[in-house]
């Protein structure tokens, strides 16, 4: 009777022994294995934030150039309340209506 000893695969029973297992690898970098031992919640918050953050860049910029937009200035506001009223848009309880009116002339 001939004896066979049987030694488990590296990172188990799924893993192979002619490729690289799925895990941490004694070749990659000190930053990669840190960061592969964080909880996966830290990991994906800090992500998202950074996703964020570099999203915002471009608004910020914008806003430092021109300031804010031109939909939000008094006169175009007082032209799209006018053009409203004069095609009667939402009549019963919005611009068109009569209380709104009443609200306006009061100024």
């Amino acid at each position: 009777m001939v004896k066979v000893f049987y030694e488990p695969p590296p990172y188990g029973p799924g893993s192979a022994l002619n490729r690289p297992a799925y895990g941490i690898q004694s070749g990659g970098s000190a930053l990669i294995q840190q960061l592969s031992r964080r909880p996966p919640n830290m990991l994906i918050a800090g992500a998202c934030a950074g996703m964020v953050a570099l999203a915002y860049i471009p608004i910020m910029v914008r806003e430092a150039r021109q300031g804010l937009p031109f939909t939000l200035s008094p006169e175009y506001q007082a032209a799209t309340r006018a053009y409203m009223r004069y095609h009667n848009m939402n009549p019963i309880f919005g611009i068109s209506s009569k209380s709104a009116r009443a609200a306006d002339e009061a100024h």
